[in-house]
């Protein structure tokens, strides 16, 4: 096999694995099932990156800068910038799922 194929049946796999937890993620019921999941799944530290990079979002959406944030998240710059192009540039996930945490119905 050639390494031109092996590349792309790696991404392949990754996408079909990536695929699954998505679909995984979207059976759980309840908060609750979702911490236990989570808890298994993800390191503390992984955790409490993806929960820091939310607040940093929530935070940007609604106007704070970037001292503040630092401040109440403990967000390095690096973080606030890298989330900061996500809500400018990226896929629109945090610009989907921050209305509806605020109850909006966009």
């Amino acid at each position: 096999m050639r390494k031109e194929e092996r590349r792309y049946m790696k991404k392949e796999r990754q996408n079909t694995d990536q695929e699954a937890l998505f679909e995984a993620i979207l059976t759980l019921r309840s908060p609750e099932e979702c911490y236990a999941f989570f808890k298994d799944l993800c390191t503390y530290q992984e955790l409490n990156a993806m929960a820091q990079r939310l607040q940093v979002a929530k935070m940007l959406h609604e106007g704070h800068v970037f001292h503040e944030i630092v401040e109440e998240t403990g967000a390095s710059p690096a973080t606030i910038s890298r989330v900061n192009r996500c809500l400018h540039y990226g896929a629109d996930g945090y610009r989907t799922i921050i209305p509806r945490l605020k109850g909006d119905k966009k």
